[in-house]
């Protein structure tokens, strides 16, 4: 390996062992790349249909790291860490030595375009801008008032059929097929929800109206997602209630720092989120590279339509 550069590899342990304290050093942007290096370290990173696993990618210069990225499947996109313009062409020129697959790219907004431009000089394909999103953190928590009636309560093995449904009513609202996919298929333990903490708010009869999820505590960060209520329940400030009580949640667990994702275009949610007590802290972009230029209107439109809670964006 030459130094001071982009080293490639698919040992998740090695790539935490080396790049770990790197990724906790930023645990609120480093949010995707945290969460997704501890699932696989937990769970392994063979996939089960036996296709190519994930490549992570860490760049060093003078002994330290200085910016990392992971590439879940060859069919999927680039995450990569805040980066320079220097160091996302360094990063193209080597994954074009390489000849690696990259579809696609996401990160914080300038990191994002960085790449997406010098993947462009280096190959020639065209960047096509997809979803765009929202980060938050948590400044301090703020309860809505007046408080909807009821109580939020932690979901149990026993609230699974309910908590399915859920779930799959969120990732039909967010085209997330993927997900519907799996759920449909009765495969929810490989689905991106199985680890996930989740949260019933629910009225006084003790119907469930609304759900949110956190993820494990990873370097003192947990993230909110995703957050759901049925459509005939909106606006009874439910989803409030249960982000509050997804949130102190978290902070309960030994979460310094708390996120999430919004879609910016979604004007109530960004609204609800601030009242709440969380403060945007940098917008993130997808790029995607069609193979074809016949492709490129389509992997647009299905981009958008993702939603704020891809699995691809949100592991």
């Amino acid at each position: 390996m030459r130094p001071n550069d982009w080293h490639l590899t698919a040992d998740v342990h090695d790539f935490h062992a080396r790049a770990g304290d790197f990724l906790r050093s930023r645990p609120a942007l480093h949010t995707m790349p945290l969460t997704v290096t501890e699932k696989y370290r937990a769970e392994g990173v063979a996939p089960r249909d036996g296709s190519a696993g994930p490549v992570f990618g860490r760049l060093e210069s003078a002994g330290e790291i200085r910016a990392a990225f992971l590439q879940r499947t060859p069919a999927g996109s680039l995450s990569v860490t805040s980066l320079t313009h220097e160091q996302a062409d360094a990063l193209a020129v080597r994954l074009a030595e390489l000849k690696h697959p990259v579809p696609g790219v996401v990160g914080d907004h300038d990191s994002s375009t960085a790449f997406a431009e010098a993947w462009q000089r280096r190959t020639g394909a065209q960047p096509v801008p997809g979803i765009r999103l929202h980060l938050y953190r948590l400044g301090t928590l703020t309860p809505p008032e007046p408080f909807p009636e009821g109580r939020g309560r932690a979901v149990g093995e026993e609230d699974r059929e309910q908590l399915i449904r859920f779930c799959r009513e969120f990732c039909v609202d967010v085209g997330e097929q993927t997900s519907i996919d799996l759920i449909d298929a009765g495969s929810w333990a490989d689905s991106r929800f199985a680890d996930r903490h989740f949260t019933f708010w629910e009225t006084p009869d003790g119907t469930p109206v609304s759900t949110a999820a956190r993820t494990s505590v990873v370097g003192e960060m947990s993230r909110v997602d995703p957050v759901y209520t049925p459509a005939r329940l909106r606006g009874r400030g439910y989803a409030g209630a249960v982000t509050v009580e997804a949130s102190r949640a978290a902070l309960a667990a030994g979460a310094k720092e708390v996120v999430l994702f919004t879609d910016p275009g979604n004007l109530t949610s960004n609204a609800l989120y601030r009242r709440l007590g969380y403060v945007r802290l940098t917008g993130f972009t997808v790029y995607e590279f069609p193979s074809r230029a016949s492709d490129t209107h389509g992997r647009q439109r299905a981009a958008v339509d993702r939603g704020p809670a891809s699995g691809r964006l949100a592991p």
